[in-house]
């Protein structure tokens, strides 16, 4: 089974300053997809710059011409599908279809309350989520959509003329509970996971690979219930919160064992982040893009 290779690239430079740069760049490496978060601020970075999803892509998409984009993830904290839809196309249109999106059903970060809403419960996220996907999924996929539901709406929502990609832009959807994995058997063309959280402070990497062999039978069970092939969703594995989370970019040989033992559970991409001196993706670039460009060839 070939693995491809992606990353993130945080919205945190100057487009003029850098960010541009680092975009055409990773296309340069050989990415599969170069991704970004969809924040309005994020942790440590909250303080500092901190640049519009969409736009960013947009830019890249004019900047780059192979790799695919998207967004790691986007979620229901501050977006409405409706909104959301336009823009997605508009994108899609801009970058000859090379988007996909990465959604899940958001946190409880900065943003999660920037527009002024009180903190979801784990179920009112999960609730909100499962009503968000299938809406965006019409959206994408209709010209025409009138919906009532419980927090969402959409009135004769006009989407001509649809995504460049059909029958709509790829769904990469981040789940680990029961709920989100089945919204994720039903519309995701990729399952994307971080691992366990319970694990990130005091678990060890073979508990770690333990509780992403288990997520993934979820998932297969998820899709057996639907009738549908579990293989005919990619599987992302998002690296940096893991118990092992700095050893992968340590060296070569490091990021050839830690994707070898990930190819074994049956993941399908492996998503690193661009170095950020000073923070906790701070890594040598000269290993990172040693890494982009020979760790595919050893994994063949």
């Amino acid at each position: 089974m070939s693995l491809r290779l992606s990353t993130v690239i945080l919205p945190h430079r100057r487009w003029h300053e850098g960010g541009r740069a680092t975009w055409t760049r990773a296309e340069q490496l050989g990415f599969h997809a170069a991704y970004t978060y969809d924040h309005l601020s994020w942790r440590t970075f909250r303080d500092g710059p901190w640049f519009g999803a969409i736009p960013t892509l947009t830019a890249a998409a004019s900047v780059t011409e192979r790799m695919r984009l998207g967004t790691l993830v986007t979620s229901p904290n501050f977006r409405h599908p409706v909104t959301l839809a336009k823009e997605l196309i508009s994108l899609d249109d801009v970058s000859g279809g090379r988007v996909t999106l990465g959604v899940g059903a958001g946190g409880t970060g900065f943003d999660a309350t920037a527009l002024g809403q009180e903190p979801w419960t784990p179920r009112e996220r999960a609730d909100r989520f499962a009503e968000f996907v299938p809406l965006l999924d019409r959206l994408l996929t209709q010209d025409a959509v009138s919906y009532e539901g419980n927090f969402y709406s959409a009135h004769e929502a006009r989407n001509i003329p649809g995504c460049v990609q059909r029958p709509r832009l790829p769904f990469a959807v981040a789940a680990t509970g029961p709920r989100g994995l089945r919204l994720a058997a039903r519309y995701g063309q990729a399952w994307v996971t971080t691992g366990d959280p319970k694990l990130y402070e005091t678990g060890t990497p073979e508990q770690s690979v333990q509780a992403l062999r288990d997520q993934g039978e979820r998932l297969a069970d998820a899709c057996a219930a639907l009738g549908r092939d579990a293989a005919e969703l990619d599987r992302v594995l998002l690296t940096g919160f893991t118990p092992d989370r700095t050893r992968p970019l340590e060296s070569l040989d490091a990021f050839v064992d830690f994707a070898g033992r990930h190819r074994a559970l049956g993941f399908t991409e492996i998503v690193v982040h661009w170095p950020i001196p000073g923070t906790d993706f701070a890594a040598d670039e000269k290993v990172f893009e040693r890494i982009a460009l020979e760790a595919a060839q050893q994994l063949d």
